[in-house]
């Protein structure tokens, strides 16, 4: 089967696509438990990038073929996983994604939506688990609050738009240009802000904000405790600005307010009833019209050097996708 591989930890320029060995249908997280899934499109993320530098921490031996997250049809599933062969399918593989055939852990695989394309499914289960089990599980989000969202033109930005939109709350979206702001409104955003102006000053003016998800870190993180109301919650979900900032917690004792930490992959992974009830959660978020992913880029699999460089390049909005297999 035709596959990305990465052979050296030299960034994105190393990916080429060659020939490799089909996947047995086994899983690393679940033994025997894997659902093998015929790849029509795969997800790029910022996690990739760091894997083609050896940066990220699963550090796979090399060559390897890269990605996380598929959408596809099933070609087998192991008894009992409620899966037939056909079934439309959104997965995560951990690793292995960008490639014609990929396997998913049963737990770790969803119904995709008649109404959601492939290319949408692609960009379902990272984004959207991250995003629920960020504002609802660890920053108790409720219908009437108001929620900050930074890098709000992303993947997880755009998916916790629509997120927070389900849950009922108001949302904030701090972008940093007129594109990005485009896709912000797009994807649901009340009020659009800017990262290079005085998104601070607009947030208070708003009345303060109750919940921050914020996966740049970086210097933004000081004023965005700042922005809290009192008992407002900051939820750390990556640092996509490189610098990982330090809380003096005297900023959090004055005002009542919390700094949550929310790493999606670790907890949910011994937790199959979490995942479970987060993919029954967003398959209702999905039928009321809340969710349908934001697709910033498509490309080929021969095209995925330059996938995995946009991301790079701090470049894209929205879910960028490999159309692997291209069809209906």
């Amino acid at each position: 089967m035709r596959a990305l591989q990465v052979s050296e930890l030299s960034g994105p320029e190393a990916v080429r696509v060659t020939d490799v060995e089909e996947p047995e249908p086994s899983h690393q997280l679940t033994p025997g438990e894997g659902v093998l899934i015929d790849v029509r499109a795969a997800g790029v993320s910022f996690p990739d990038v760091l894997q083609t530098r050896g940066l990220y921490q699963y550090k796979p031996d090399l060559p390897f073929v890269p990605g996380a997250e598929v959408a596809g049809t099933v070609r087998s599933a192991p008894e009992g996983s409620g899966f037939s062969p056909g079934d439309r399918v959104a997965g995560v593989t951990m690793l292995g994604g960008m490639a014609q055939v990929a396997v998913a852990p049963a737990y770790m695989t969803f119904t995709l939506p008649e109404s959601l394309d492939w290319a949408q499914g692609a960009g379902l289960v990272f984004n959207y688990h991250t995003a629920h089990f960020a504002l609802v599980r660890r920053g108790r989000l409720r219908g009437g609050e108001r929620v900050l969202v930074h890098g709000a033109a992303g993947g997880v930005g755009t998916a916790s738009i629509q997120v927070a939109r389900a849950v009922g709350a108001e949302v904030v979206a701090i972008v940093s240009t007129d594109a990005k702001e485009s896709v912000a409104r797009e994807a649901g955003a009340d009020h659009v802000l800017r990262s290079d102006g005085e998104w601070l000053e607009g947030a208070k003016a708003l009345g303060g904000i109750d919940v921050v998800l914020d996966p740049v870190g970086g210097d933004r993180f000081t004023d965005s405790l700042r922005s809290l109301r009192e008992e407002g919650r900051l939820v750390v979900v990556g640092f996509t600005g490189g610098a990982i900032p330090e809380v003096k917690v005297n900023r959090l004792l004055l005002r009542n307010t919390e700094v949550v930490g929310a790493g999606w992959g670790a907890y949910v992974i011994p937790r199959r009833d979490v995942v479970r009830g987060t993919g029954e959660a967003l398959d209702a978020m999905i039928a009321a019209g809340f969710v349908r992913p934001v697709i910033g880029a498509r490309f080929g699999l021969e095209q995925g050097a330059e996938a995995l460089r946009l991301i790079d390049e701090r470049g894209a909005t929205g879910k960028v996708v490999l159309d692997v297999q291209p069809g209906d």
